[in-house]
């Protein structure tokens, strides 16, 4: 006895080719639920500016820094990500990755804030401080503005960098 094996027809999709985009599609989403489980482990801090309170997650390691807040769809309010450096730098930041449009502060290491500049997501343009500055900012894009808090302010509260 022969069995006719049934080929698809033309425009019609074969039952594994389906099996795999399925499966590309569970891998992808656990990887981003794996981004989302590695940004919950970050420390969290306080910061105050001008009397406003605000919850950052702390990024003080290499590992951490790299990852930043790439992935993430949303900001809860007064909510921000602070890069903490050993050292004063002239680090850059970029927005590869990244879903979200963010302001950066960049503050020195008496905590005033050196420069604020706004950045877009997906962006691949380098953002960099205005002089050495050893913690950076993010917020959601315009918080600063909003705040009414500028270049020369004072960020309190601020974590020693590992």
């Amino acid at each position: 006895m022969t069995r006719q094996i049934p080929f698809p027809k033309p425009g019609q999709k074969s039952p594994g080719f389906l099996l795999f985009l399925l499966l590309v599609f569970l891998f992808l989403s656990q990887a981003d639920r794996a981004h989302a489980r590695q940004a919950m482990l970050l420390p969290t801090a306080s910061l105050t500016l001008k009397q406003r309170e605000i919850r950052v997650e702390v990024a003080a390691t290499d590992a951490s820094r790299n990852q930043g807040l790439m992935f993430r769809t949303s900001l809860p309010p007064d909510h921000g990500m602070l890069f903490a450096f050993d050292t004063p730098s002239r680090t850059c930041f970029w927005m590869k990755n990244t879903l979200i449009p963010l302001s950066i502060a960049f503050i020195d290491g008496t905590g005033r804030i050196i420069n604020i500049l706004d950045m877009q997501p997906h962006s691949l343009d380098n953002h960099c401080p205005e002089s050495a500055m050893r913690y950076a900012l993010e917020m959601p894009k315009g918080w600063f503005r909003d705040a009414g808090i500028e270049a020369g302010d004072k960020v309190e509260g601020l974590p020693a960098a590992n």
